[in-house]
């Protein structure tokens, strides 16, 4: 079925009971740095009817731009909650609030004196491809707004950033048709 340009899943095609989305995440911050790391939520059928998601993620520029390079080495320690609206559309829009904590590692104690830590709020506004098999892609654009000028907070703490996850449901079990 197509509804407004999306195409629809019926209430059998979405997991039933708990779903654990496990996988990989890139983020850019608009202006800086690659970052890439790992992603899980969690969601039950009894958390808003499986449309609330609980999360953890670990991105670091280590993994990303910093690789192989002189860039500031820097980790991101967050923890979400995500809802999603229109459950039976396969393109379902998101929203994610986020909270965790920003640790950049100068890597000289020449920069010993500038802030290297941060906490992190950030909401996200974003889509999430659940086609019927257990693989999921998010793409969102967020908003830091806890940022730093290198004097108050990290200056490598930039406002926007972009992220995809492509993740996938480990508690999925296939069934014999």
């Amino acid at each position: 079925m197509v509804l407004s340009g999306f195409t629809t899943l019926s209430a059998q095609d979405r997991p039933t009971g708990a779903v654990l989305d496990v996988g990989i995440r890139a983020q850019k911050s608009i202006g800086l740095y690659t970052e890439n790391g790992i992603t899980a939520q969690f969601a039950h059928s009894k958390l808003a009817n499986q449309r609330l998601y609980v999360g953890l993620t670990y991105v670091t520029s280590r993994l990303g731009t910093a690789l192989n390079s002189n860039a500031i080495k820097q980790d991101n320690y967050l923890a979400s909650a995500t809802y999603l609206f229109r459950p039976n559309w396969l393109v379902q829009p998101l929203i994610r609030l986020n909270a965790g904590y920003f640790r950049a590692d100068y890597g000289s104690e020449l920069f010993r004196d500038l802030p290297q830590t941060s906490l992190l709020a950030s909401p996200e506004l974003g889509l999430c491809v659940c086609p019927r098999f257990p693989l999921k892609l998010n793409a969102s654009v967020g908003y830091n707004l806890l940022t730093g000028d290198g004097v108050t907070g990290p200056g490598t703490l930039y406002p926007v950033f972009v992220q995809t996850s492509l993740t996938w449901n480990v508690f999925h079990r296939s069934s014999a048709r």
